[in-house]
């Protein structure tokens, strides 16, 4: 194995991680759902307001999930061709 293979694997394993934890501390999405059927006490002005964490949390998730794809694409075609 060349020295490519290792770095390509140990991005991979380090970014695998980080998606693993930025979708962990998102919350999940029963909790809206409860929120309708048993009634919210938040009102539409206080949902509205900004960008909450949560919006920062999924774009975040987002763009690394688009980083990890073209990763793997990146690296299937060097170990590939090379």
């Amino acid at each position: 194995m060349l020295w490519y293979h290792y770095v390509f694997g140990a991005v991979l394993i380090v970014a695998s991680i980080i998606i693993t934890v930025v979708v962990l501390m998102q919350e999940g999405r029963s909790s809206n759902l409860s929120g309708v059927i048993g009634g919210s006490s938040e009102s539409y002005g206080s949902k509205s307001k900004g960008m909450t964490n949560e919006k920062k949390l999924e774009r975040v998730t987002k763009w690394f999930i688009a980083f990890f794809f073209v990763l793997v694409l990146a690296a299937f075609l060097v170990f590939l061709f090379v």
